[in-house]
Formats: C-alpha cells, structure tokens, sequence
C-alpha cells in the first residue's frame, strides 16, 4: 500500500487516574473529549472515567491480551482514514504492565504518530515518597507464576545492589510478602504503597517483617519496594 499521500491519524496514549479521578491531566480530557475513538480495556471502567470527568466519548473499542491482534487490525483502519485514537488503560499509564504494545508497533509499521500523554503512574507515586535518593532502581513487576522461575527470579534479584520493585494482582499481595521475606530475610528495608490515591491509601515503611504484621493477609493495590 502506498502511503504517500495518506493522511495517517494520530495514537494517543493516555495516563488515567489510579485512584482519584481528580488526578487526570487538563489535556488528558481534551484529547479523549476529541478523539474520534478510545480504545480502553473494559468500556464499563471506560465509561465510569468519562462520567467521572464530564465528557461523552464518541466511540469505545475494547482492547485486552485476547483480542489485541484483531484490535490492531481495527487500528489501521481508523488510523489510515487520518483518525485520532486514544488508548487508555483501566487505570494509570497504558502499556506499563498492561495491554498496549501491539497497538503501538502497529501505528508505528504504518508510520503514523504515536504521542505519550503523561500522568498518574503508580510506580512513580511509590517512587516519589522514598526517604532515600534514588539514584537508580529495577523494576521486577509481576514475578513469575511457576514456582521453579519464580525462585529463580527471587535469587537473581536477592544479589542485586539497587532498590529492587515488585507489583501484583491484589489478592497476592500477601503471597508475595510471604516469598520476599523468605528469599530476603524479614530485616530487609522496604515501602509497601497500598491503595495509592484512594480513600483507602496506606504505606508501610520498615521492615519487612514490621510490614507483614500490619499488612499481611490484606488485599489491595500495591507496589512493593526492597532497599
């Protein structure tokens, strides 16, 4: 296909609040009050966000790890008939451990813009309110599901030097205590930000022993950092 004289559309990649619907940016809204269509991971939580916010979205294209290769194809479409699309995740900055990527290379193998909106992070937040400067860090996100990797992931980050990041599903925030504490020994320093935004908002700072007993067999929203 010849794309010379095409006029590609636009893909926007939206941050959205994690919590506080207060924290969506001025140019968030105009982009998805304008946008000819809004890709999301679930139209329900799309459509709460828009609600939330004051806007009608003029159309809603559902997007996960099942359907995102179908989706994409949706995507050229829109974005060879010169439209401006945003993606936005349930909650926080697309892509960061959530559906998004295929769309992205898509538009790109178009040659067609693609253009961050920045705003909430949940890993930024936690970030933000450490008492030690952070020079450098690594992000583990999810550890592995299958015990053999998930051990071994757990020895390879026990030997690393720079505070060290951990993310899960809420309803394994305590399984995930449980293994750090194993492999890191309940002394080790650590931040647990729970519920970031929300009324809920919690942080648990000491050790990791300290924190099991205030935090352990809770649920919630939550990034772990080891220091």
């Amino acid at each position: 296909m010849d794309l010379r004289n095409i006029k590609l559309g636009t893909l926007y990649i939206v941050a959205t609040p994690i919590g506080n619907p207060r924290d969506i940016t001025l140019r968030a809204v105009d982009i998805l009050k304008d946008a000819d269509a809004v890709i999301c991971e679930d139209r329900k939580t799309g459509s709460k966000l828009a609600k939330s916010i004051g806007i009608e979205v003029k159309e809603w294209i559902e997007a996960n790890e099942h359907n995102e290769s179908r989706i994409g194809d949706v995507l050229q479409e829109k974005l060879l008939a010169g439209a401006s699309i945003a993606l936005i995740t349930d909650c926080g900055t697309p892509v960061f451990s959530d559906p998004g990527s295929k769309l992205i290379e898509r538009a790109l193998d178009l040659g067609a813009r693609v253009v961050p909106v920045p705003g909430a992070s949940s890993l930024m937040a936690t970030l933000s309110i450490l008492e030690i400067p952070l020079l450098k860090f690594y992000f583990a996100g999810f550890l592995p599901r299958q015990p053999e990797e998930r051990q071994s992931m757990m020895d390879y980050l026990r030997k690393m030097h720079i505070p060290i990041v951990l993310m899960d599903t809420p309803y394994r925030m305590d399984s995930v205590l449980k293994d750090v504490i194993k492999v890191f020994g309940s002394g080790k320093r650590a931040v647990l930000a729970c519920d970031l935004t929300q009324v809920g908002e919690k942080i648990y700072r000491g050790n990791l022993g300290q924190i099991y007993k205030e935090a352990g067999g809770k649920k919630a929203e939550f990034m772990l950092v080891l220091y």
